[in-house]
């Protein structure tokens, strides 16, 4: 699916996002401004702003604040990256290597708190006790799905509960608030503001779950990281976590030890133990189950062409490739 159809009914507000992150991303201190920009303009598909701009279009908001707003979650959402990759050892992420690797982790670690800051200095201008409310509480959220994803590395034992708990709080959150914001601008009814947020919630949780499955069905070309990066750093995600369920007693073995101790060196057994269950499937097939939840929600919202846009949103986050 074509993400330039999906972003038509709000592509001069994507234009005005975009030039918006440029200015906001500038700073006297010539190393922030460096990594900033190479960061974002590393090929993301900038979903989360999306998400903003077209929950608030959907809603009936006719201001100017959620180009102001979406800008706001893509400074979070970089934020978090640049933390991620420090946290991960990570070296390749779009493609590129990781501003860890050409700049060093104090120098991305800082730079991500800069942008943080960003953020939350945008977020005030906009005004609204609300709109803080909402970005507070999922930075705080975030921060704790990091937390609880840190305590489940080299855990063969955890579970599909907690590696859920995980997602939802890591990923879905910056999501269920991108989509709460707009909602909230146009000032929406407790049952809209509801309704978007169960959609954002519901499209991250999807999204997540893909990048799971495809981090050991695809090679690193297109996913644009390296496959088995997850697997390699001990984080057990729900293909693993399924395979192990309904594997033979020495897939689990393997599993549990490529958990423990890392598994680059072994990754085509790994992706083979994988492949030879339902697991990717199984990941795939709870991916669209809650992509139906997202459009299901979203029926709240009043129809339009962002509203048409919000569903091929949650249909592209369930059959991307990268």
């Amino acid at each position: 699916m074509d993400l330039s159809r999906i972003r038509y009914p709000v592509a001069e507000d994507s234009k005005a996002v975009d030039a918006l992150i440029l200015r906001r991303l500038q700073s006297d201190v010539v190393l922030i401004n460096q990594i900033g920009h190479y960061i974002v303009n590393s090929g993301g598909k900038r979903l989360r702003p999306l998400s903003v701009l077209l929950a608030a279009r959907a809603c009936g908001y006719s201001g100017e604040r959620h180009i102001d707003l979406a800008a706001v979650v893509e400074f979070i959402h970089t934020s978090t990256l640049l933390h991620d990759d420090v946290v991960d050892g990570s070296e390749l992420r779009r493609n590129r290597e990781t501003a860890n690797v050409v700049w060093g982790n104090d120098a991305s670690v800082l730079v991500g708190d800069f942008l943080y800051s960003r953020a939350f200095e945008m977020m005030v201008d906009v005004g609204s006790m609300r709109v803080m409310e909402v970005l507070a509480h999922a930075t705080n959220r975030i921060a704790e799905g990091e937390v609880l994803q840190l305590l489940n590395e080299r855990d063969p034992d955890t579970d599909e509960r907690r590696y859920m708990e995980v997602i939802t709080r890591k990923t879905a959150t910056l999501f269920e608030a991108a989509v709460r914001l707009g909602a909230v601008l146009a000032e929406s009814p407790p049952e809209v503001e509801e309704a978007a947020r169960e959609y954002g919630l519901c499209l991250g949780i999807a999204f997540q779950l893909i990048d799971d499955a495809l981090d050991y069905s695809i090679d690193n070309a297109e996913l644009g990281k390296n496959v088995g990066d997850d697997l390699d750093e001990g984080k057990p995600t729900l293909p693993v976590i399924r395979a192990m369920a309904v594997g033979t007693a020495e897939q689990r073995a393997l599993l549990r030890d490529a958990i423990e101790h890392g598994g680059r060196d072994r990754i085509d057994v790994v992706t083979a133990a994988i492949a030879s269950t339902d697991a990717i499937a199984y990941t795939t097939q709870l991916a669209q189950s809650y992509a139906t939840r997202a459009k299901e929600a979203m029926q709240a919202l009043p129809s339009s062409a962002a509203t048409e846009s919000l569903a091929m949103l949650a249909d592209f986050a369930v059959s991307r490739t990268h």
